[in-house]
């Protein structure tokens, strides 16, 4: 394992990240900040409790993957589209490293930015509600799992991208819808019986429900369910990553 390119590798793509503060800190506050205001006030002043517990609070998990989903999706696929666009891809593939070390580089960095994003929401959403972590410890693995997963799918997104409006076609199109309709700000048990039985087709569901039970101790799919599905979508990015690399899929275009 060459652990000085990885280094290298995640040290570059933080320190990218880094400089752009405004971008990258107070742009997902604010978000979250408009969210709480038009969910957590408007629509939680006329829906009291969700499962017992207040609208306001039981949204914040929804925000977080909302966000993390997406930043982790966007730092990976950036981060390795930008070397095929200026085309220091070729100085990269000509090194002595492996594709499991230029992907940990690649994905460790989005990862890291991802949950440092989703940490600063966990910490704005304590100013707007009374907010207790039933599992702590598994909420900070269901975080960095989830991070780690779809930072993978944008490495994927980044690879296949061929100009900047597809490297944004998957993640506006396909990532976002998913998460609003995997019970972000909503119950599953509140939609009709059909529509239940739709949205299990989501594979969001699993992790919202998840990473729900984390902080309030109930979900709506089996912890093991929805561990399963990390697991299994994990495995199938770094299996397509694999294919990519051995067969030079889009690498050099």
């Amino acid at each position: 394992m060459n652990l000085t390119a990885i280094k290298a590798i995640y040290v570059f793509e933080m320190t990218r990240f880094f400089r752009t503060l405004l971008q990258s800190f107070i742009s997902p506050v604010l978000s979250t900040s408009l969210y709480f205001v038009v969910f957590g006030a408007a629509i939680g002043s006329r829906i009291d409790t969700v499962e017992g517990v207040s609208y306001g609070a039981f949204i914040v998990p929804g925000l977080i993957m909302l966000s993390v989903m997406t930043q982790s999706t966007a730092n990976a696929s950036f981060g390795i589209y930008f070397p095929k666009f200026i085309g220091t891809i070729y100085e990269l593939l000509s090194a002595p490293v492996s594709f499991v070390e230029i992907m940990i580089g690649y994905v460790g960095a989005a990862a890291s930015k991802a949950l440092l994003v989703g940490l600063i929401i966990l910490g704005t959403a304590f100013v707007f509600v009374d907010l207790e972590i039933a599992h702590p410890v598994a909420m900070i693995a269901f975080l960095v799992m989830t991070c780690f997963s779809f930072s993978l799918l944008g490495f994927i997104i980044g690879i296949w991208a061929k100009n900047f409006e597809q490297l944004q076609l998957i993640p506006l199109l396909v990532i976002t819808p998913l998460v609003f309709l995997g019970g972000s700000f909503y119950s599953i048990s509140m939609l009709p019986p059909v529509w239940q039985t739709i949205t299990m087709f989501n594979p969001v569901v699993y992790l919202i429900s998840g990473f729900r039970w984390a902080f309030f101790g109930e979900a709506e799919v089996s912890i093991g369910l929805s561990l399963f599905a990390i697991a299994l979508f994990t495995a199938v990015c770094i299996a397509v990553i694999g294919w990519i690399f051995k067969t030079g899929y889009r690498l050099k275009t």
